[in-house]
């Protein structure tokens, strides 16, 4: 039997400020009852001015750590998924490395947006798997509030995502009693990259950062957003299926499902596709909204910390994004 990948701890940092929908009414036409209605989200955090994703990554990083149970020079490899770094290079995943003191290190940057927890814990997995390494931190974390388009002709995207930071511990299961995860399954379509994405800047223009491309708004995010919602709707599910079947399990065996949390409304589809009770859905984006690849550990280390998730419960989760990537992972904990 092959060692499987356990996470020994869960940690989340999002940030002080709270931005309700009442706020976003006093920026740009929306209101309250639209947004709610359209994505169930009440409310958001955003950073201050100099907060970076690799500050909430951290922040993360030392509560995921502390629920572990580890010392920080335990860790042997650096995972880090995000969207938006602090800087166009390098990624985050040296910065927390520097910031924790942890000079020497491997740290790897996974850029697959809403997906990239799910990808970066396929990556982890099969680094614990193989012995290559033995406690393996992995962060997201977004910072999306300050490259939002926050006028009406934006509105739809930018009601949508907040920042924060999700970790989690992984190490090898030497008990080999079952627990861990059990499967990865990653997936893509490149054909719908302008569906969901952020055209500028791009390398492929000289000068990068030409004046023109601001006055026309290119450097905000862009969504399809009902070709999206088709697509997750129906991706999700699918990857969900094929996870429980790789696995001989089926959806009555899961306890709890963690979907990525774009929106409450595509949640409750994945449910529904899956006819999986609503009450094993595990749905925070009322509170936080998007964020990323941040959403799937903040919601994970929320339901572990409240007790809602415990020792042996089959859990799964799903994500869909820019890309399209998609994916799912089935875990024992």
């Amino acid at each position: 039997m092959s060692t499987k990948a356990l996470i020994t701890g869960t940690g989340h940092f999002v940030p002080p400020k709270v931005v309700t929908n009442f706020d976003l009414e006093k920026k740009m036409d929306t209101s309250d009852e639209w947004i709610r209605q359209r994505s169930g989200i009440v409310e958001r955090r955003y950073v201050e001015p100099g907060v970076g994703s690799s500050d909430l990554a951290y922040e993360a990083a030392l509560r995921a750590i502390e629920a572990a149970k580890i010392d920080k020079s335990e860790i042997d490899f650096i995972i880090a998924a995000t969207l938006s770094p602090d800087h166009y290079f390098p990624g985050i995943g040296v910065i927390v490395q520097a910031k924790l003191g942890l000079s020497g290190i491997g740290a790897l940057d996974v850029r697959n947006q809403c997906t990239g927890f799910i990808y970066a814990l396929s990556v982890a997995e099969q680094y614990i798997k193989t012995h290559t390494f033995k406690k393996i931190l992995l962060v997201a974390a977004e910072v999306q509030s300050a490259n939002l388009d926050y006028s009406d002709e934006g509105r739809d995207m930018a009601v949508l995502f907040g920042d924060g930071g999700g970790a989690v511990i992984l190490e090898p299961n030497e008990k080999n009693d079952g627990r861990g995860i059990l499967s990865t399954h990653l997936f893509s379509d490149g054909r719908y990259v302008s569906d969901l994405w952020m055209e500028k800047p791009s390398p492929k223009d000289n000068p990068t950062f030409a004046e023109e491309f601001f006055k026309k708004r290119r450097f905000f995010p862009e969504m399809n957003g009902r070709n999206v919602f088709k697509n997750a709707s129906e991706k999700m599910p699918e990857a969900v299926r094929i996870a429980l079947k790789h696995n001989g399990l089926s959806i009555e065996d899961v306890d709890y499902l963690i979907p990525h949390q774009a929106n409450d409304r595509i949640s409750l589809m994945v449910a529904r596709n899956l006819k999986i009770p609503v009450e094993k859905v595990i749905r925070n984006i009322d509170r936080f909204g998007n964020t990323t690849a941040a959403s799937i550990p903040i919601a994970m280390d929320e339901a572990l910390k409240g007790r809602i998730i415990k020792d042996g419960d089959i859990v799964v989760l799903t994500a869909f994004g820019s890309g399209y990537t998609w994916g799912s992972a089935v875990i024992q904990f």
